[in-house]
């Protein structure tokens, strides 16, 4: 069974599964999921935690061994297993089938870790686990879904929040759930129910939004220009290295490329996504893209990546993330730089 974050609570009101998958790199979501079960579970009598470690080195005798003894301290039974990597050897594979066969009630089995890949999840311990129990992937929320989280979590914390100040929360935090949720138990500890302004927020937020090579694709393919030139700003702030954003945009401007050739080979956009393999969830971005964009946009901003890539390993004084915002206005404005060279040697 496969659930999302947002469907936890009401999934264990309705059944507490004896196994459950949480695996995802969004620390929140995780934390809050885990907490969520084992609150559910501690209020059905599971009062001993047992944790383990899973890694290359990792005895998996001692996890059928503890799921099969009985408790000397309580009668029911919480095991935790931690995947510090997703690879499980062949032993592995066979504890985790064996305890599928033989589940009880008394024991618990609680397994997380980082993203998995499509892989594996068809992984044979993968699928023989979530035939059985609950599967809840772990994902970034895009900023509708953080806007309606923000609004959830203002709700719980009991906050009174005007317009302008949750729009400041949000461009603050966006990229960083769990900055976010400690700032807004800031607030209820230091102001309780009473009104909080913009002035107020902005005066006692520092600005801890975290944003990533995907999230700027995801811009870049929407067309928000502004947006990718603040993303560019914050990433050079904490260090982000310009060769891993080269990387992604000229990875991205290459599959546009390939996309623009076949619309203009006959091939409607509907049929390109299904080319490509467009995920459902990312058609919208990329139809925006290949709508609002040309082969010619996409050829011109390839040449000054290019480019782009050659100044960022020289001596240049000129910052690679400035004119990576070059690049990702030219995507859409190509017209108007393309009179302007970025030759700066």
């Amino acid at each position: 069974m496969r659930i999302y974050h947002n469907q936890l609570s009401s999934t264990l009101a309705q059944n507490l599964s004896p196994i459950w998958l949480i695996f995802g790199d969004e620390p929140w979501q995780k934390n809050d999921s885990l907490h969520q079960i084992k609150n559910a579970a501690k209020s059905q009598g599971f009062d001993e935690l047992i944790r383990f470690s899973i890694d290359d080195k990792f005895s998996w005798d001692d996890l059928i061994n503890e799921y099969c003894a009985m408790s000397l301290f309580a009668a029911r039974r919480i095991i935790e297993l931690e995947f510090v990597s997703a690879k499980v050897n062949e032993a592995g594979v066979k504890a985790l089938t064996e305890i599928t066969k033989q589940l009880t009630p008394d024991v618990l089995l609680l397994c997380h870790g980082g993203k998995l890949d499509g892989a594996t999840t068809n992984k044979k311990w993968f699928k023989a686990l979530s035939a059985v129990g609950v599967y809840l992937p772990l994902y970034d929320l895009d900023t509708k879904g953080l806007g309606m989280w923000l609004n959830k979590q203002i709700r719980q914390y009991q906050l009174n929040l005007d317009r302008q100040s949750i729009d400041i929360m949000l461009s603050f935090f966006e990229g960083n759930v769990l900055a976010l949720d400690q700032e807004l138990q800031k607030l209820s500890i230091l102001y309780g129910q009473q009104a909080i302004n913009a002035d107020t927020i902005s005066e006692l937020v520092i600005n801890q939004s975290k944003f990533n090579p995907f999230a700027l694709i995801d811009a870049l393919l929407s067309g928000k220009t502004d947006k990718c030139l603040l993303m560019l700003d914050q990433m050079q702030q904490e260090g982000v290295p310009a060769a891993k954003i080269i990387f992604f945009i000229n990875k991205e401007l290459n599959q546009l490329k390939q996309m623009h050739t076949q619309l203009q080979q006959g091939s409607n956009i509907a049929e390109v996504l299904k080319l490509f393999k467009v995920w459902e969830k990312r058609k919208p971005l990329y139809q925006h893209a290949l709508k609002n964009g040309s082969l010619e946009n996409t050829l011109i901003a390839l040449h000054r990546i290019a480019d782009v890539d050659i100044i960022s390993k020289t001596t240049s004084d000129f910052s690679p993330f400035q004119l990576l915002a070059d690049v990702c206005i030219c995507l859409y404005q190509s017209s108007k730089l393309k009179p302007l060279s970025l030759d700066f040697h």
